[in-house]
C-alpha cells in the first residue's frame, strides 16, 4: 500500500473523484468525462501544492495555506453577494427587489439584508455597469 501524505489527502478533500453510485443510469460517457475532468483538476492541484512545498521556505504548511485560501474565497463570495444585493435594491427599475426576496436568497434576515451593503458597494456597482442608481421615492423595502 502506498503511504499518503497531507498533500495527497488535501487533493482527496478538495477534488474528490466521482463515485459510480452518483451516476445516473445511461450516463456512462458523461460520467467518464466527469472523472477525466476531475482527474485533470486533481493533477493540477497536486502539482501546484508540490511546487509550493518544493519552493517555499520551511514554514509553509499546505493545510493552513488551504484554510487561508478558503477564507479568501468566502470573503470574495460575501463581497460579491453584497454587490449583487446593492444592485438588486439600488439599480433595478422601475421597482427594486424587495428585501424579503433578497433576504431569502442570501439566507439573511430582512434587517441584515437591508444593512448588508454600503454606499461604497453602490458606487462600485455604478462604476461597473456605467449608470447611476435609481431615484428612491421611498425606503420601505417593499
Amino acid at each position: 500500500m502506498v503511504k499518503k501524505d497531507i498533500i495527497d489527502e488535501l487533493v482527496d478533500i478538495r477534488h474528490p473523484m466521482p463515485r459510480a453510485d452518483e451516476m445516473l443510469e445511461g450516463d456512462g460517457d458523461v460520467f467518464s468525462d466527469w472523472c477525466a475532468e476531475v482527474a485533470r483538476e486533481r493533477d493540477a492541484y497536486e502539482r501546484e501544492l508540490r511546487m509550493h512545498e518544493e519552493h517555499e521556505e520551511g514554514d509553509w504548511d499546505p493545510l493552513l495555506s488551504e484554510i487561508y485560501a478558503a477564507r479568501q474565497e468566502m470573503r470574495a463570495a460575501e463581497d460579491r453577494m453584497r454587490t449583487l444585493v446593492a444592485y438588486g435594491r439600488e439599480f433595478i427599475k422601475p421597482h427594486p427587489y424587495q428585501f424579503k426576496q433578497l433576504a431569502e436568497a442570501t439566507g439573511m434576515s430582512i434587517s441584515g439584508t437591508r444593512s448588508s451593503y454600503t454606499v461604497d458597494e453602490v458606487a462600485a456597482v455604478a462604476r461597473r455597469i456605467g449608470r447611476q442608481p435609481r431615484f428612491r421615492t421611498d425606503d420601505t423595502g417593499e
